[in-house]
């Protein structure tokens, strides 16, 4: 499997996780309001502080966002590129975010593919500080309780990334959940898989999702070759497999470092993660809303 050595030591725990409680909800992002501001208004109004998100046929203006770039320096295995300001209106497509604190505030790491004024195609990785709703929208959220998404400095990738901490429970949830973080030079849907194997969690949805992989394979046979990218989930599930016990579907979209995008679901065992994945995997042993057939894979 590929492999991108990072400039620090690998720690033997390869995925940080926190058990928690979550819920789905939906709200509106406001026109006229940064997107970081949308995002707290809705997750605050059902009680939430951290959980991830989902958008759809979105609008940004003013929009700023960087790239996955190669590095300029040993200190990092990719980097970004400079900022982008797109003028006019930019439509975005899809994006998936994760919700949670840096330096005491609230942050987001969010990854979309969207269409800038000019009709060009792009993605990458959304800056909240620059960004505003240009147009109202909804985003499909889940909030958890109990856990936190905080930035901290890691030292294998020498990144400020997003870690799953535990966190005073407040809002009301419903559902079982795992906030994760899976390190790098792992294969992204293996890594899902034995996480729930090891709990004995035989359904799952996986929420959120936002990270980078080296490259891609898709079930269909397409190859992404340029190792640097900015990926997302746009919905995952794991289901009940005879022969492994648990399969992991993955569908998600990225943009590699030479700028070319690619959608498609993940195949299995080839897509190792390059610097970070953030997500919440949902226990729904007993099926609730899920979809599929066993020996699904």
């Amino acid at each position: 499997m590929r492999h991108v050595v990072q400039p620090g030591q690998p720690p033997a725990e390869r995925v940080q996780w926190v058990e928690a409680r979550g819920r789905a909800f939906s709200f509106g992002l406001d026109a006229g309001v940064s997107l970081l501001e949308a995002v707290r208004r809705g997750f605050a109004a059902e009680g939430f502080a951290s959980g991830v998100l989902t958008i759809e046929d979105g609008a940004l203006e003013p929009f700023a966002y960087v790239m996955p770039a190669l590095p300029k320096t040993p200190e990092h295995a990719a980097f970004y590129s400079d900022t982008f300001r797109p003028a006019g209106l930019t439509r975005l497509k899809a994006a998936t975010m994760t919700f949670g604190e840096r330096d005491g505030a609230p942050f987001f790491h969010c990854h979309g593919i969207w269409t800038e004024a000019d009709k060009r195609v792009s993605g990458g990785h959304v800056l909240p500080e620059e960004t505003v709703v240009a147009r109202p929208c909804r985003a499909n959220a889940f909030g958890v309780s109990g856990a936190a998404f905080v930035a901290e400095q890691d030292r294998e990738t020498n990144f400020r990334l997003f870690v799953p901490l535990a966190a005073p429970r407040a809002a009301v949830a419903d559902r079982r959940v795992f906030a994760l973080r899976l390190r790098p030079n792992q294969d992204l849907a293996f890594a899902i898989e034995d996480f729930c194997r090891a709990r004995k969690i035989r359904q799952a949805v996986v929420r959120g999702g936002v990270g980078s992989i080296i490259g891609a394979r898709f079930e269909d046979g397409r190859i992404v070759e340029p190792f640097a990218t900015e990926m997302a989930v746009v919905s995952g599930a794991v289901m009940p497999h005879s022969q492994h016990g648990v399969a992991a579907a993955l569908d998600v979209f990225l943009v590699d470092h030479l700028g070319a995008t690619a959608e498609g679901r993940l195949k299995r065992g080839d897509n190792p993660v390059l610097m970070t994945m953030e997500l919440v995997l949902e226990d729904a042993h007993d099926g609730a809303g899920l979809v599929g057939e066993e020996d699904s894979s």
